[in-house]
């Protein structure tokens, strides 16, 4: 049946034995068939100590009605969540014209000259000197006032219908006058570049700034301590008090690229791409997303892949929440990958990975098992060393 209790306890003091022996092969015959019913019986209960939630009814086959999909990643379901190649596209600037339609509003400066095609009258020729009339500041009202031609209404017209203008209100006070209208500080034809940019200020249109990404560049460019680069940071447009644009700087530079206007609030933050690995990996935590086409195999390994003694290589999860925050309507997806199947390798090279997601490594089931038996063999080594049964140089 069993060993009498001196032989028992023979083979427990057994000197230097005992630390390597397993915890099944230490504990005493008695108590093997209580700690396997009471093993079997709280296997499946929550309530014991874990690295993360029961994976047990996330199955594609599974018939609960769960808030979110299921997905078996295989060679023919990882197709529609390839990253692709690039993230280059056609340019949406391509064909912004330089010569934009510039109006006048009230805190622009105008520089006026006036020309006269002959001599000898109230302005010089166009080869004499001093037709400069200084320049002239656009008041709240919209107006500039002009030596001899008075006071002239300007805004919201260009250079050259405010030369026009000036022609007219002049009459037959000159001689076939030649008007030239410059921007001597066009305050209000410029953006605002602030955040993370070497330069954050006001840039001026007037300086071939036609993009978002001129404006950020004649800003200096942005400060490049982010070690993802230009994939790190978040580039924000406010026109006239509304939100135009959100993007990754990244995505930008790819041909998401916008005109800009004038008055456009342009913010460059650090906004990091991580996603999250959490259970039987080598290196948990959170990671930047450091490359647009990254894999689900290129992070696994970031982290130092599976752990050997841990991992349960057909518990390989993704958890993507989708556009839940935005659309309340739409599923978040669960998607899963098994590692023991060697086509798996392929799939994980193909699976593109997103910014916030989730991947999970579940525990594999001895390793769950052993959880469980490992308290309750200490609770009965205490037991023993208690009773004298067990030496107290026993390791557990």
């Amino acid at each position: 049946m069993g060993l009498g209790h001196d032989a028992r306890r023979a083979v427990i003091a057994t000197p230097d034995g005992d630390r390597k022996l397993t915890v099944w092969s230490r504990l005493s015959a008695a108590a093997r068939p209580t700690i396997v019913a009471f093993g079997l019986g709280v296997s499946a209960c929550t309530a014991l100590p874990g690295d993360g939630p029961w994976m047990g009814g996330a199955q594609a086959t599974s018939t609960e009605a769960l808030p979110f999909d299921v997905i078996d990643l295989t060679p023919t379901t990882v197709v529609a969540y390839r990253q692709p190649a690039t993230p280059d596209r056609p340019s949406s600037v391509a064909d912004v014209s330089p010569a934009v339609r510039l109006t006048v509003a009230p805190g622009d400066s105008l520089k006026v000259r006036i020309f006269e095609r002959y001599g000898g009258n109230i302005f010089p020729t166009i080869q004499g000197a001093g037709a400069d009339l200084g320049v002239q500041r656009v008041a709240e009202d919209g107006t500039i006032k002009v030596p001899v031609v008075g006071v002239v209404q300007v805004a919201g017209l260009d250079l050259n219908q405010i030369e026009r203008r000036i022609i007219q209100q002049l009459g037959n006070k000159v001689q076939e006058p030649e008007v030239i209208v410059e921007f001597d500080a066009p305050r209000t034809h410029s953006v605002m570049v602030s955040g993370d940019v070497r330069n954050p200020g006001r840039v001026s249109m007037l300086e071939d700034v036609r993009t978002v990404v001129d404006a950020i560049n004649k800003a200096g460019g942005t400060l490049g301590n982010m070690p993802g680069g230009a994939s790190q940071l978040q580039v924000t447009v406010r026109r006239q008090g509304q939100v135009v644009l959100t993007a990754q700087f990244a995505d930008l530079l790819a041909g998401a690229n916008i005109p800009v206007q004038k008055g456009d609030e342009i913010v460059v933050r650090p906004n990091s791409r991580l996603y999250t690995v959490l259970g039987a990996v080598q290196r948990s935590g959170n990671f930047e997303i450091t490359k647009h086409n990254m894999s689900l195999l290129e992070a696994l390994g970031t982290v130092g892949g599976l752990s050997d003694a841990r991992a349960n290589k057909t518990g390989v999860y993704v958890f993507r929440m989708g556009d839940l925050e935005t659309n309340p309507t739409a599923r978040a997806r669960v998607f899963r990958l098994d590692l023991f199947q060697p086509v798996s390798i392929f799939v994980a090279q193909q699976f593109g990975l997103q910014a916030r997601d989730v991947i999970y490594v579940t525990n594999a089931p001895l390793y769950e098992y052993d959880k469980v038996l490992t308290p309750i063999y200490r609770t009965f080594s205490i037991i023993g060393v208690a009773r004298g049964t067990l030496p107290i140089t026993a390791t557990f």
